[in-house]
């Protein structure tokens, strides 16, 4: 009997297979990235024909060419320090008393929260969606910026609008475990677009933004890199590169002929625009605390041709989804998960915390 069932077993998972198997091979023209939620893009004997190269090296293509188009509108300045470095540092984004009115509404403005643990880090996020921003106009009109709106859309490589939170990070949380942040990865194997406006100073020890210079660059090292790793049985490394966020070592960084990571500490008031492609994380805390920010977000599925075409980023749509997302993960939580845990309605530096 034990062996019938175990057999039927083997079936259902054949015939779930099958079934799945088309699913599969559609996604291999999106931005699906997980070797261990798809077999076919974590498949080694694919791999070894050089499967996961050649998506990297379209999707790599297909930005540039992109960018090429979108260049023209983006301050010089601006464009050659990221095509150089990956990232763009933009100190005193705002007149310091406009940046002080604005801070000062943003730290005493509440509304619905989500929080999220990953380690001893909480991260918890305010959507900048209607109501913040009728009650501080100044949140949109410096999203508009024409000049930051061009430089948004050469890093995202798309006309396309990113999503916008009030973000903060509660550090040393009273939990014994690491923070993934803190270690060097690539968020996926495409470019996309964060950026994070700092609302207060933040030090070399207070979890500041690190980077590789150059590391947005595919190189041929950095292409041997991606093939060796596409390699690997997902199964046998950790999660968080199996599911196609990889981590990187100082012997791999070596290897591609990159530098050290370096760590901004930067005064308030400076906005980092970066492709995090590029190998980035959130520097060591040296002590509990909390670091405030304008955080923004864009990926696209890296195989589209064309600049434009987001619904999505329509006025009246765009400074919506932010809930409509964390409502349909809401809703959707049984089958996709939902790490984002509302916990009531918070301010960006409030004491108390949900996440658990």
């Amino acid at each position: 009997m034990a062996f019938a069932g175990e057999t039927g077993t083997r079936l259902r998972t054949r015939i779930a297979n099958w079934l799945k198997a088309p699913i599969w091979a559609l996604q291999l023209a999106t931005s699906a990235k997980s070797f261990l939620d798809n077999p076919i893009l974590g498949s080694q004997r694919f791999n070894a024909r050089g499967l996961h190269v050649a998506r990297v090296r379209l999707a790599a293509r297909l930005c540039a060419w992109r960018r090429r188009r979108l260049a023209r509108k983006v301050r010089t300045d601006w464009r050659e320090a990221f095509n150089r470095d990956g990232f763009v540092v933009i100190h005193d984004v705002l007149p310091p008393s406009e940046f002080a009115a604005m801070r000062s509404g943003i730290l005493a403005y509440q509304g619905p929260a989500r929080e999220m643990r990953q380690g001893d880090a909480i991260t918890r996020r305010l959507a900048i969606d209607p109501a913040m921003l009728a009650a501080i106009p100044s949140v949109g009109a410096l999203l508009a910026r024409a000049d930051l709106t061009a430089l948004f859309h050469y890093v995202a490589s798309f006309r396309t609008t990113p999503l916008h939170y009030i973000q903060t990070i509660v550090s040393h949380d009273g939990c014994n475990e690491a923070d993934p942040q803190e270690t060097l990865h690539a968020d996926s194997f495409h470019s996309s677009l964060k950026a994070w406006l700092f609302l207060n100073p933040v030090a070399a020890d207070e979890g500041p933004f690190t980077f590789v210079r150059g590391s947005h660059r595919f190189t041929p090292e950095r292409l041997d890199w991606e093939r060796r790793r596409s390699m690997a049985d997902p199964r046998a490394i950790d999660r968080l590169s199996a599911r196609g966020s990889p981590r990187v070592s100082p012997d791999d960084l070596a290897a591609m002929k990159l530098g050290e990571p370096e760590a901004f500490a930067v005064p308030g008031n400076t906005l980092v625009v970066a492709d995090t492609l590029g190998f980035h994380a959130r520097g060591a805390a040296a002590r509990p605390g909390e670091r405030v920010e304008i955080w923004s977000y864009a990926r696209r599925n890296p195989f589209l041709p064309w600049l434009g075409a987001d619904l999505l980023s329509l006025p009246g749509i765009a400074e919506r989804r932010v809930n409509w997302l964390w409502g349909l993960r809401d809703r959707l939580e049984a089958r996709i998960g939902q790490p984002w845990r509302p916990v009531g309605v918070r301010g960006a530096l409030d004491g108390e915390r949900g996440a658990g």
